[in-house]
């Protein structure tokens, strides 16, 4: 009854349209109320709230919105796009493609999906649009490229799922890779087959490639030099077993203030106190959220919520695809109402004991949780994605919507795939292993 009550009370709270904090703060503070001598009181959950945040590996996150700030504000999204449209851009469905191309790079640099969108969107799309692809097009392959950005590691995401089930940022970071790239060329895939289908203005096209290709190759390369390294700086110090992750997020913001100030000289010191600001106010909505989904996880796991939805699946399935099924269906429908990284920090702890008990990798896990709510970065009626790239082409995201459902499916296939064989996720690990 209890447990009903807490849930009933979290999804009455999130539907009316209550702060996902406030929603897991209330419910949390129920079993307190109702249950005499309940172990988590008030003070419980206030010592559990305060001293969740005092976690180095927590340190990546706000580490990581800081340097795609930096970067973001100095230009390394145009420098990327330069660099991927003189490789690919002559080709049917080239520039496109070289939009994917530079959203997979920026992601491993912010490791955030809406930062991504924003970043390259402001760059591309009028590019997009100049050269005659349209509008609706533009801004939905770019909010499906900018969700790549939260699997691509470094991915804020990752880490909020590392810090909630105990599992290793470096082994998910290197998990995430492979489905990331594998996404990435199903969105490009696509692009190609609907760029033949519906045509492009290939004079315009091939006039922009020329104006690019007149700069001449080491020209290009030497401009996007800085920012092509950056990734590889990043994650190689992670991979290489250099780093943490919290030490590559360093590294990260020092790296992007030298480049963006002394080498490409984008950003003034002056600038320095917006763009810092900017990230802290990026970052508080997640330290809130980070702290109240610990508290709300203590409580779920004295009502022993993990164990009674462990036991229910376990007796009602017999193999792992109908519980992955099950939970990829409910995660499909939690992100459409719900942003990533809440997503993975409520649910993680409540469905993770679910699938070890079917013998799933917990890294693996990790994988498919982020990639499946990922898909509500891009779908109705949450699309943070598409209002992002909505306000650049200046049309109504319903607009967007319908076009992004092709997208949502080409995601939906990837998850299917990525959940079948978990040997794309975790076939990096084995190598560095």
């Amino acid at each position: 009854m209890i447990i009903a009550l807490v849930v009933a009370v979290f999804a009455v709270l999130l539907f009316i349209g209550f702060p996902v904090f406030v929603c897991m703060g209330v419910s949390m503070s129920l079993p307190s109320f109702l249950i005499p001598r309940f172990v988590a009181s008030g003070p419980y959950l206030f010592r559990a709230i305060f001293t969740s945040v005092d976690n180095t590996v927590l340190l990546a996150i706000p580490l990581f919105i800081l340097s795609g700030e930096i970067m973001g504000r100095g230009g390394i999204s145009k420098r990327l796009l330069e660099f991927f449209a003189f490789l690919v851009g002559k080709f049917p469905g080239g520039l496109p493609c070289a939009v994917v191309l530079t959203s997979i790079l920026y992601g491993a640099i912010c490791g955030a999906g809406a930062a991504a969108a924003a970043a390259v969107g402001a760059m591309a799309i009028p590019m997009l649009v100049e050269l005659g692809y349209k509008k609706e097009f533009a801004a939905t392959l770019v909010g499906a490229g900018g969700g790549i950005g939260i699997i691509i590691p470094p991915s804020i995401p990752f880490v909020t799922y590392a810090m909630m089930t105990g599992v290793s940022v470096g082994a998910l970071f290197t998990a995430g890779f492979l489905p990331g790239i594998f996404i990435g060329v199903c969105l490009m895939v696509y692009i190609v087959i609907y760029c033949k289908k519906e045509g492009e203005d290939r004079e315009k096209i091939l006039a922009n490639y020329q104006k690019l290709r007149s700069r001449g190759f080491w020209n290009v390369l030497k401009d996007s030099f800085w920012a092509l390294l950056s990734p590889v700086i990043i994650l190689g110090g992670i991979y290489a077993g250099f780093t943490t992750p919290t030490e590559a997020a360093v590294i990260s913001v020092v790296y992007s203030l030298v480049i963006c100030i002394f080498v490409y000289r984008t950003i003034r010191v002056k600038d320095l106190y917006k763009i810092f600001a900017s990230a802290v106010r990026s970052y508080v909505g997640i330290g809130l959220l980070i702290a109240f989904a610990v508290g709300i996880g203590r409580v779920f796991t004295l009502l022993r919520i993990p164990d009674a939805l462990a036991n229910f699946m376990t007796s009602t399935f017999t193999t792992k695809a109908p519980v992955l099924a099950c939970i990829i269906f409910v995660l499909l429908i939690i992100g459409m109402f719900m942003d990533v990284v809440p997503a993975v920090m409520i649910f993680s702890p409540l469905l993770l004991p679910v699938v070890q008990a079917f013998g799933v990798d917990a890294v693996h896990f990790g994988i498919i949780l982020t990639v499946t709510v990922s898909i509500g970065l891009i779908s109705p009626p949450y699309g943070l994605n598409l209002f992002v790239t909505s306000s650049i082409v200046e049309l109504p995201v319903n607009r967007l919507f319908k076009n992004a459902f092709v997208f949502c499916l080409i995601y939906l296939v990837a998850i299917i795939i990525i959940t079948a064989f978990p040997q794309i996720s975790l076939f990096l690990g084995t190598l560095v292993a």
